[in-house]
């Protein structure tokens, strides 16, 4: 059984983060969300324009045209930057969102690596933190 020593036990709305700390990860994953989709829109512009950026190598396992690509990185940049803005807001639907976009944003560079590998393990790296900043404890706090 849990103790909670110190504090006044009553029914609250919302949610706040159980530290400052927790607070300061979740701003920290919104703006690595924002920026991290306004790159991918970049990086999905760059790819469907067919830009010398991007080296098509032949005869890997998940083989797919670098303009299907494209818009998959566009398509998913845009969603990440909108989620990083609500974020910002605190809507109480991004972080979940939020999660759920990173995880499709790991998957997606994964299957980028053979194009750009170097850029895709970064933001698979700051996926992952996006997602443990997000799913920070939390606790319920008054809102009223």
């Amino acid at each position: 059984m849990a103790s909670n020593v110190g504090s006044t036990h009553r029914p609250r709305a919302g949610w706040e983060a159980e530290s400052t700390w927790a607070t300061g990860w979740t701003v920290a994953a919104a703006a690595l969300m924002t920026f991290g989709g306004i790159m991918a829109i970049f990086q999905g512009i760059a790819a469907i324009a067919q830009d010398d950026v991007f080296v098509t190598t032949r005869n890997f396992t998940y083989e797919f045209s670098l303009t299907g690509w494209g818009w998959v990185h566009l398509i998913l940049g845009a969603l990440v930057t909108a989620a990083g803005l609500a974020l910002f807001r605190g809507a109480p639907w991004a972080r979940a969102v939020g999660v759920a976009l990173a995880g499709l944003s790991m998957i997606a560079n994964f299957v980028w690596l053979p194009y750009y590998p170097v850029w895709s393990i970064a933001l698979i790296i700051i996926d992952g933190f996006i997602i443990w900043a997000l799913c920070a404890p939390r606790r319920e706090s008054s809102t009223a």
